[in-house]
């Protein structure tokens, strides 16, 4: 009964109006072509397209650089889906760029006690320890912030803008403090040739990580009971309290796993560049919302778009990396990349007034 109450306050599960059992069912890609998701891939693939033909002899469109772009990807996808989740049940996080940085800097000071220091010749004492610790330092970091931010939001009734612009504060800082405002370099140089920079099949062994996620993400929202309640709280919290579900502990699970996502995104930065970038994430939080917003996921909570934040998130690596190429400075950059994320969340508030006025 619960369940069949809970599926009546989704909007997917409106009834229509009238008996359309008669009418045809249109083709998968028909009715694909009409999302979101569709319509930002097709504008990746013309800002490829784009970048191609105007930087010096196509070098956009290189093996090379398609993997640089895949592992910048890595981490905004990452972020991007753990966003688009929360917006789907009506919270936002500030928060994850400081949660990514704070990892990165548990993870790397973890592995460079454990491996100890390096002989002549390069080599570490307790070289696979020291990795395996530090990688388990960054995911646990990363998802003990996220359950500090569960509880702010979930129990204590703090609004997840305030909680997270808090822990923001709170998590840049102790970056800084435990470094002393300096990244950490001289990590085990195997993170980056076994994970890091390691290839599969000409891609990136950590974007196959990301769409392996992405894909279990999607599978998940769009099949299963976890899914269905976390767009049902952001529809109307209201109402999924009123239906029995045990809406902070379902907000305090959800904010806590994001925090893992957050994590794995600082491994990757460990990984990648075999230190950490203390100063290098200041603007992860809008890659984020704009990788989610763009691919459709509502701002007011209700529904999540997996597959339109995975082109949502391309179009903002393409856009960058294009602009680089084309030998456009970076203050351009954040300017188109802001000017887009305007556009997204335009076209999001226009699509909810025609959802209202229908």
């Amino acid at each position: 009964m619960a369940g069949d109450l809970l599926r009546s306050t989704t909007p997917a599960a409106a009834a229509p109006s009238g008996d359309q059992r008669a009418l045809p069912v249109p083709p998968l890609l028909v009715r694909w072509s009409s999302t979101r998701a569709a319509w930002i891939f097709g504008l990746d693939v013309l800002l490829v397209v784009l970048f191609t033909a105007l930087s010096d002899n196509g070098v956009f469109a290189s093996v090379a650089n398609a993997q640089s772009l895949l592992l910048s990807g890595t981490q905004a996808l990452l972020l991007g889906l753990g966003l688009a989740l929360l917006l789907g049940a009506g919270v936002f996080d500030l928060s994850l760029g400081a949660n990514l940085v704070l990892s990165s800097v548990a993870g790397a000071m973890v592995m460079r006690v454990v491996a100890g220091t390096p002989d002549a010749a390069g080599r570490f004492p307790n070289l696979g320890a020291g990795i395996v610790l530090g990688v388990l330092a960054c995911l646990l970091t990363g998802t003990v912030f996220g359950l500090i931010n569960g509880v702010l939001i979930a129990y204590f009734g703090i609004n997840s803008l305030i909680a997270t612009l808090g822990t923001l504060g709170v998590g840049s800082g102790l970056a800084l403090v435990l470094t002393g405002g300096s990244d950490i370099a001289g990590l085990p140089s195997a993170l980056q040739s076994n994970f890091g920079l390691r290839t599969i099949a000409a891609i990136p062994a950590p974007a196959l990580v990301a769409v392996i996620l992405a894909v279990i993400l999607g599978l998940v929202v769009r099949f299963t009971r976890f899914g269905l309640r976390t767009q049902a709280i952001g529809s109307s919290r209201t109402a999924a309290e009123r239906v029995g579900l045990r809406v902070p502990l379902r907000l305090l699970v959800l904010v806590t796993l994001v925090g893992g996502l957050a994590g794995l995104a600082g491994l990757v930065d460990l990984a990648r560049f075999g230190s950490t970038a203390i100063a290098g994430h200041a603007n992860d939080a809008l890659g984020a919302v704009t990788a989610a917003v763009i691919g459709g996921t509502q701002l007011e909570g209700g529904r999540i778009s997996v597959l339109g934040t995975v082109w949502g998130a391309a179009l903002a690596v393409i856009l960058q990396g294009g602009l680089v190429i084309i030998g456009v400075s970076s203050a351009y950059q954040l300017i188109a990349v802001g000017a887009v994320l305007i556009l997204a969340v335009g076209l999001d508030r226009l699509s909810a007034v025609r959802r209202a006025t229908r």
